[in-house]
């Protein structure tokens, strides 16, 4: 890590550690409330469906207000615009039912996983971004499984509970290797 970017780091990766923590705990709580709910859509899921990618624009607009300076932030704005399209477009599919939901979701996964994936490939200096790395990774795959499960006989939502979950485990591994950076650097070695 140069001077330059030293600063911006001790300043960026405590926010993130707590965002990221955040953010597991709630897909964790997420993903157990859909599975619980995701043999069809009724207003509990339905809710469920749409909070998801708000969530996202929140933690992303968090993240975004801690990483100005850094490389990442143009990344985190595409990222707020992809999820508020997709908060939309969940609004309509949940009418239209689980096919149209994997099909909206899919293409979130897809497009945000790409996303992501170039915002922690950038912010590999930090540390801590590998998981974010397979995540960006993981997630494009996954979007691609949803648009196939969409056109299969009884599609079920229960796989975007264990993606977010899965998901969620990522944020937490990141959180805890952030955390382990910064012991690292505050005891003098890197």
């Amino acid at each position: 890590m140069t001077t330059t970017t030293a600063p911006a780091a001790a300043t960026v990766a405590p926010a993130l550690r707590r965002l990221y923590f955040v953010r597991f705990g709630f897909a964790l709580i997420w993903a157990v409330v859909l599975f619980l709910t995701a043999s069809s859509i009724g207003p509990v899921s339905a809710a469920l469906l749409v909070i998801y990618p708000l969530f996202d624009v929140g933690a992303a607009v968090v993240d975004a207000r801690s990483s100005r300076a850094s490389r990442s932030a143009l990344g985190l704005y595409v990222n707020i615009a992809i999820s508020v399209i997709a908060a939309v477009g969940l609004v309509f599919a949940v009418t239209s039912g689980i096919p149209a939901v994997l099909q909206v979701w899919g293409v979130w996964a897809v497009v945000a996983g790409l996303v992501q994936l170039i915002v922690a490939l950038r912010r590999r200096d930090l540390g801590g971004q590998w998981a974010m790395i397979a995540s960006g990774a993981i997630s494009t795959l996954a979007g691609i499984s949803f648009l196939l499960q969409a056109a299969a006989p009884h599609a079920s939502l229960s796989n975007l509970a264990g993606y977010a979950l899965l998901g969620g485990i990522f944020f937490l591994v990141s959180a805890l290797r952030l955390g382990r950076n910064a012991s690292r650097s505050a005891g003098g070695s890197n």
